[in-house]
């Protein structure tokens, strides 16, 4: 299989698919949120503000131009079927992967990660996780579902087992959730992004997937999400992670989430967002 470019794509990633080492996409479902929908738009939202976005980086001194990126576009999701719609998202994943090429995925709410992970770990069995986000994500349910955007990192570490998972900047999540990650089976640092520069040197040879949930950053610096949580971290706070990743040498996906455009009509949220995306694009053509 093969897909072709889209008419409108992120910034200068309109490269041919076959011809692409990192292949963007953008995964609009917002089926779970359990308070402020919306983000299901941010893909194309991102995409109409990346014309504002410079191609070069000042902080990695690297252009999106010296590098082929294909935007393959919006995936076509069932509207209300969450199982249909992770489906179509993993078969997705899969062949970009069995392409030989890197995903790098824009949300939609933060479960449409675990479709990723589950292509993901049936080609790195050993895959490693960095979770940033102000929420805890291990509920093994929520409102009587296994599937909800507030239990996709329990289930990503049903594929990945324990030990795996690095989580930072949470921040909320209820006391159950800490105590499971306590316990061994994440790593969770709350508040902040200390001890990152360590376990990215732990973890710096293994495959690595980096999922980014938005909201970790201050509602002062990014409204525009579902859930927003004081608290959170700066910008500037954000380009030090991209800094540390910097020395992973196995990333092998990624994504950003969670960004609800219409809640923010300033505008800001999502060019946040569209900054975002460059970094992680061209830290995967690393």
């Amino acid at each position: 299989m093969t897909y072709k470019k889209v008419d409108l794509s992120f910034q200068s990633c309109n490269s041919e698919y076959d011809e692409s080492s990192v292949v963007i996409f953008s995964s609009p479902m917002d089926a779970t949120t359990s308070f402020r929908p919306g983000t299901r738009f941010a893909g194309n939202a991102i995409r109409v503000d990346s014309f504002g976005v410079e191609w070069y980086s000042p902080y990695q001194n690297r252009d999106l131009k010296d590098y082929r990126t294909s935007d393959i576009g919006d995936l076509d999701l069932p509207t209300g079927d969450v199982e249909a719609s992770l489906a179509v998202i993993y078969k997705t994943a899969k062949q970009i992967l069995k392409d030989g090429k890197k995903p790098m995925m824009v949300g939609g709410e933060h479960l449409v990660t675990y479709p990723v992970i589950q292509a993901m770990i049936e080609k790195y069995p050993d895959l490693h996780i960095i979770h940033l986000d102000a929420h805890t994500d291990l509920r093994d349910e929520f409102f009587g579902r296994k599937l909800s955007h507030a239990t996709v990192l329990r289930r990503s570490h049903d594929l990945v087992g324990d030990g795996k998972i690095f989580q930072f900047g949470i921040r909320s999540g209820d006391r159950s959730e800490f105590e499971w990650a306590a316990s061994g089976h994440t790593h969770l640092r709350k508040f902040d992004f200390e001890g990152l520069d360590e376990v990215v040197q732990k973890i710096k040879d293994k495959p690595v997937y980096i999922t980014i949930d938005l909201d970790v950053l201050d509602p002062s610096v990014f409204p525009g999400t579902g859930t927003p949580e004081p608290g959170g971290m700066q910008y500037k706070d954000l380009l030090k992670a991209f800094d540390a990743f910097e020395h992973l040498e196995n990333i092998v996906g990624g994504d950003l989430v969670e960004l609800a455009p219409m809640i923010d009509p300033s505008g800001a949220s999502t060019a946040v967002a569209a900054k975002s995306l460059r970094e992680m694009i061209l830290l995967l053509h690393k």
